[in-house]
C-alpha cells in the first residue's frame, strides 16, 4: 500500500511561513518523507513560484490548486488525484494542513502502518482524545469526498466524511497531531509515543519461535 500526503495551504503566506527556520511547506514536506508518505503534493497558489522553489530538491510535488470556489473539499480532492496519478497504487492520503507543523515522522509512520491492517477506514491520530491532523483518508472514499459543498472549511470537512463512512481514532502520544503553529515549539508538551503500536500487536523476529518454546517446555513439565 501507498498512502501519499497533501500539504494544504491557502495561500502563498501560509505555504511559506516560518516553521523553525524553515518555510511551512519544506519542514512538512520533509517530515511527511521522513515518515514515509510518498508522495507528498502541495496543491497551494504560487503566482511567482515560491513555494515550488521552496520545496525543490524534495520529493515533493507542487500543483496548482482547485478553484477557489471549490472549498477544502476540492483542495483535497485536487491534492488525492495529483497524488494517484503520481504514484500508480496510492491507496489513500494524509490530508494535511500547513499550520500543524510540529506532527512527528513517527506519527506518519504509524498512521501507514495501521492502514495497512485497516485499508477502508479514516483514520484520525489523536492526543489525550482530541482528534487531530494529519487524517488518512483512504482514495475508496474519494467520490464521497467530492460531494462535500465547498463552504466548509477542513475540520467540517472531515467531520462530514467520519459521520458517513468507518472511521476511527487512534492515540499516538504527539501534541503536534492538535497543536498547530500558534504554539511556540518550546512550549510543546513532550512526546509521548502510542500506549499500544496503531496497527495492533505486530510480533517480533523470532517471538513465536520463542512463545512455543516456552509453551513446549511448560507443556513437558507437566507430564
Amino acid at each position: 500500500m501507498t498512502v501519499a500526503a497533501i500539504i494544504l495551504a491557502a495561500s502563498v503566506e501560509d505555504a511559506l511561513a516560518n516553521a523553525v527556520g524553515q518555510p511551512r511547506a519544506r519542514r512538512l514536506v520533509d517530515i511527511a518523507w521522513a515518515g514515509g508518505a510518498l508522495p507528498v503534493v502541495v496543491p497551494s497558489p504560487d503566482p511567482d513560484g515560491d513555494v515550488a522553489r521552496a520545496i525543490a530538491e524534495t520529493e515533493a510535488v507542487w500543483a496548482g490548486p482547485a478553484p477557489a470556489d471549490s472549498g477544502a473539499a476540492g483542495q483535497m480532492v485536487r491534492g488525492a488525484e495529483v497524488a494517484a496519478a503520481e504514484v500508480s497504487g496510492t491507496t489513500a492520503v494524509l490530508v494535511w494542513p500547513a499550520r500543524m507543523t510540529w506532527v512527528g515522522a513517527e506519527t506518519v509512520t504509524s498512521l501507514i502502518e495501521a492502514h495497512g491492517t485497516d485499508p477502508g477506514s479514516i483514520l484520525r491520530p489523536s492526543w489525550r482524545d482530541q482528534p487531530g491532523w494529519p487524517t488518512l483518508v483512504p482514495l475508496v472514499h474519494l467520490d464521497q469526498l467530492r460531494t462535500v459543498g465547498p463552504d466548509h472549511g477542513p475540520d467540517e470537512v472531515i467531520g462530514i466524511l467520519v459521520a458517513s463512512v468507518s472511521s476511527r481514532s487512534i492515540d499516538l502520544g504527539d501534541p503536534g497531531v492538535v497543536l498547530d503553529a500558534d504554539t511556540p515549539e518550546a512550549a510543546l508538551p513532550p512526546y509521548e509515543g502510542p500506549p499500544v503500536p496503531a496497527a495492533g500487536h505486530v510480533h517480533e523476529w523470532g517471538e513465536d519461535v520463542e512463545e512455543m518454546a516456552g509453551a513446549t517446555t511448560e507443556a513437558e513439565s507437566t507430564r
